[in-house]
């Protein structure tokens, strides 16, 4: 069991422990021995979102490196799927993002990419873990220093894979908003967008270190969905802080999630023969409603659990190309190694045009299994199944529900929570349970 790394990195409350200073210093040590391991010289690439932490947590694992005989370099701030882009294309030993995704800007983490441009697996985690506690017995921080100077070719050179992943994109006669989150995508897509035409409306796109993720952006895309139908756009965009999601919104203010971007493009992808094996890759969390029309249309769909990385997994064992999650991260391995939110809207974008029809035509006959989704603060993530309070109350509502809904129930890999997601034909059966199962959840194991 890994203690430090959960389904995305590293994330805590910056300062405190696993991002105390110690902790991320031993970070960088433990993955500078890694690397010397199967690189004679490794080389690093950092990156980081706009939080106000992310600069001196980036100066300190960079310190790590260093001592431990890594050279390394810094874009700046990007989004996390151009550090896993960039790390690939010039040969990085590995890319670390100083991030928290979707988290409040008192937290932060740190997520690390292979030379691939892959997450690494989870044993690669767990040997580097291992190295962390044991450096942390004898190793104090360096004194606070500065982050490696900043080269902005690597910015731009993303920006330029972005346009030549979707070519000939031309948005002109469209109007579209874009929810930056205050975040990595502040920093590209204002200028990514100004060249591809069209009227663009950025809202959410001035950082200030405190403001990322703060009543805007993919956490509440029902933001860009009111400005969406106020400005009268074509579509709406939202990105998370580290932009390796989106969320989107139609014309007419309707929230349109991961599960209805996966529609769209499996049926693009399908009739111009690059849907492989006729199959899309979800995750527990995806509405049975994608299944039933992803079914009628002579796709399958399945499931694995919730994290890009475990998609991403099941797609190369499935040897699919398209996979993804209902919270926006969208896998597109023809394109990108990792789920990318600019990315995604560009596809979007893209079959709109080609298609000649709107985000809500392309996604009408979705039709969506009432779902309900309660989160329980946790002050242990103990096993669920060792708990038969718990395991009665799931099964009752498994049983009750039989073939006309879905009970999934398991902890945050990111959070200190619980998540309770129930689907069932009834509205009222679904928040019926969903409200036994939280409670007796929190009778056992509420903070």
């Amino acid at each position: 069991m890994r203690k430090l790394f959960g389904t995305d990195g590293i994330r805590a409350v910056a300062g405190e422990a696993p991002l105390d200073a110690k902790t991320i210093y031993a970070v960088g040590l433990a993955l500078a021995h890694q690397l010397n391991g199967s690189h004679p010289h490794p080389r690093v690439l950092l990156g980081m979102d706009t939080r106000e932490s992310s600069e001196w947590i980036a100066a300190t694992i960079a310190a790590g490196l260093a001592e431990g005989g890594a050279h390394v370099e810094s874009a700046g701030v990007v989004t996390t799927p151009a550090i896993a882009f960039l790390a690939r294309q010039h040969g990085f030993s590995a890319g670390v993002v100083i991030s928290a995704s979707h988290n409040p800007w008192q937290d932060n983490g740190i997520k690390v990419f292979g030379n691939d441009g892959y997450k690494l697996p989870d044993e690669t985690e767990l040997r580097i873990e291992t190295e962390i506690f044991r450096r942390l017995e004898n190793v104090d921080a360096p004194q606070p220093g500065s982050a490696p100077a900043v080269n902005e070719k690597y910015r731009a050179e993303y920006e330029q894979f972005l346009r030549s992943a979707v070519p000939g994109l031309d948005l002109t006669g469209l109007r579209v908003v874009l929810d930056c989150a205050n975040g990595a995508a502040s920093a590209i897509a204002p200028e990514l967008f100004e060249h591809l035409g069209g009227n663009i409306h950025l809202t959410h796109a001035s950082p200030d270190g405190h403001n990322i993720n703060a009543n805007c952006g993919a956490l509440h895309p029902e933001v860009v969905a009111a400005e969406t139908k106020s400005l009268g756009a074509d579509l709406g965009v939202t990105f998370d802080g580290d932009a390796d999601r989106a969320m989107l919104a139609d014309a007419n203010g309707k929230v349109v999630n991961g599960d209805a971007v996966m529609l769209l493009a499996a049926r693009d992808m399908k009739q111009r023969d690059l849907l492989r094996n006729g199959t899309v890759v979800a995750t527990t969390m995806s509405n049975m409603g994608l299944e039933a029309a992803l079914r009628r249309d002579g796709i399958r769909m399945l499931r694995a659990p919730v994290g890009d990385k475990y998609v991403l997994e099941r797609m190369q064992q499935e040897q699919a190309s398209l996979g993804g999650e209902q919270s926006g991260h969208i896998l597109f391995p023809h394109l990108a190694t990792t789920g990318d939110g600019l990315l995604t809207a560009l596809v979007v974008l893209d079959v709109i045009r080609r298609s000649g029809r709107s985000l809500h035509e392309l996604v009408a006959d979705l039709k969506v299994f009432p779902q309900v989704i309660v989160n329980v603060r946790v002050r242990e993530k103990k096993p669920l199944d060792e708990i038969t309070t718990v395991t009665d109350t799931i099964h009752a509502a498994e049983a009750e529900l039989a073939e006309s809904g879905r009970v999934v129930v398991r902890y945050s890999g990111t959070e200190a929570l619980a998540r309770v997601m129930i689907e069932a034909e009834s509205e009222e059966a679904m928040r019926r349970h969903a409200d036994c199962i939280a409670a007796a959840i929190r009778a056992e194991l509420g903070a």
